[in-house]
């Protein structure tokens, strides 16, 4: 199933937070209507997705598909997280993302569309209204625990973080083109550096290259990039 990513979101501490969806902000859900027939999607909030780092297996509950509210549907791992995606309502499950079995990935990378973990119908159809909450009823709360967690959420999941301080723009430019070199089309890589005059270089680098620049942010005196190795890049300057 298809799910197209959501058309208005709101941002919070860099973390974005679809408004079409209601939230089950204890056991970090969303849930969005997505058909008349009173059907849901069920999934992960991506600011949980970014503090647990690349989840590497899905594993759906077994047994009977009527769940209760707060129980198990599924259990995701990564290398620092293993827990339980939580029932926001009561209800019946109707399908399982089976693209989670053999991409985890999808609940970093597309944690509000095609990351979705189970479809349901709700044993009641005012419960969701009820019982959760918008956007804007957790944004408060959420940005609280994003601050205390230090979470940090990107564009996608880096596949490698390359701290280098101290270190001359021109030096960390020379080794990220090998390391993304030895890359797949696709993966990411998050830089961070000191380098005050790293803003102008990144973005020439870009250019140069034509390797894309999805993020920037600034955190007092460290400067983060995450960049992406395209598979077909186009370079917008020539190189002097």
């Amino acid at each position: 199933m298809k799910v197209p990513e959501p058309a208005r979101s709101v941002e919070i501490e860099g973390c974005v937070l679809p408004e079409d969806r209601l939230y089950d902000l204890e056991n970090d859900t969303w849930w969005s209507s997505v058909d008349h027939d009173g059907t849901a999607l069920v999934g992960l909030l991506g600011p949980l997705a970014a503090f647990a780092g690349r989840f590497g297996r899905v594993t759906f509950r077994p047994g009977k598909d009527e769940v209760a509210r707060g129980r198990s549907v599924a259990t995701v791992e990564s290398v620092r997280y293993t827990g339980a995606v939580r029932m926001p309502v009561d209800g019946t499950i109707v399908a399982r993302n089976d693209a989670l079995l053999e991409r985890p990935r999808l609940l970093n990378d597309a944690p509000y569309s095609d990351g979705w973990v189970v479809r349901v119908r709700p044993a009641r159809p005012e419960d969701p209204a009820r019982l959760l909450e918008t956007a804007g009823a957790v944004a408060e709360r959420l940005a609280d625990r994003i601050r205390r967690q230090r979470i940090r959420c990107w564009p996608v999941l880096p596949d490698l973080e390359m701290f280098e301080i101290g270190r001359e723009c021109s030096a960390i430019l020379t080794q990220l083109n090998e390391e993304l070199a030895r890359r797949g089309p696709g993966e990411a890589v998050l830089v961070v550096t000191d380098d005050p005059t790293s803003p102008i270089e990144m973005v020439r680098w870009s250019d140069q290259t034509g390797h894309s620049l999805l993020a920037h942010r600034r955190e007092e005196s460290l400067h983060q990039f995450l960049v992406r190795k395209e598979a077909d890049p186009h370079p917008r300057r020539r190189r002097a």
